[in-house]
């Protein structure tokens, strides 16, 4: 059966537009590599910020975080203050796709999951997001990917068809969540194959 073709692309934020990574933070105010990883494997972990990502209270996390590890408070502090400097920078080649798309007329939407007030910081400091013609974020919705409810409030709120929408992220979880609702997906990997998939797919010239 053929693809329905394709008329709209959505894409995930957090490690396929930007850079990613907690440890560009926390390795300027923790010695060693050792100390390093307890931190990001104990104390600000991935699946805690996630919470935050899913609508939780800044301020209960941290507090309660505190209480956990007090001798880390500086490091749950610098999450609370300086989380930007966790995103060093666009993911190589992936502007220029966004930028392409917009010229050829691809309507474009986004899907992250991040938190209300650290998107709010974030959002005004990169052009690229007013290409998007709308941006759902979990931090507002108290929603996050891979639940199903995030996709679907999504599709209503842009006003498009998931089978006549390419959803593009880089976590298998919310891919395979996307694909149970009749999205079209890319996982994506990186820039170029992305742009190869997005030339396949009559999107973007070869």
């Amino acid at each position: 059966m053929n693809q329905t073709p394709v008329r709209n692309v959505v894409f995930d934020v957090g490690r396929v537009l930007f850079r990613w990574d907690m440890a560009c933070l926390f390795r300027q105010m923790v010695a060693g590599e050792d100390e390093l990883d307890f931190v990001l494997g104990h104390v600000v972990t991935e699946e805690w910020h996630f919470e935050h990502d899913a609508g939780r209270d800044l301020g209960e996390m941290v507090a309660e975080r505190k209480a956990l590890f007090p001798a880390h408070a500086a490091v749950i502090d610098a999450y609370a203050t300086r989380f930007l400097e966790t995103i060093p920078g666009p993911v190589p080649g992936s502007i220029e796709l966004v930028e392409q798309l917009d010229a050829a007329g691809v309507p474009l939407f986004a899907i992250t999951n991040f938190a209300d007030e650290f998107w709010d910081d974030f959002r005004p400091r990169h052009a690229v997001f007013d290409r998007f013609r709308d941006i759902v974020v979990s931090g507002k919705e108290r929603l996050a990917k891979p639940a199903p409810e995030i996709f679907q409030l999504a599709a209503r709120r842009f006003g498009i068809d998931p089978e006549a929408s390419l959803f593009i992220d880089d976590n298998e979880a919310n891919v395979a969540a996307a694909t149970r609702l009749g999205w079209q997906v890319h996982h994506f990997r990186d820039a170029p194959a992305l742009q190869a998939d997005l030339a396949r797919r009559g999107l973007i010239a070869a």
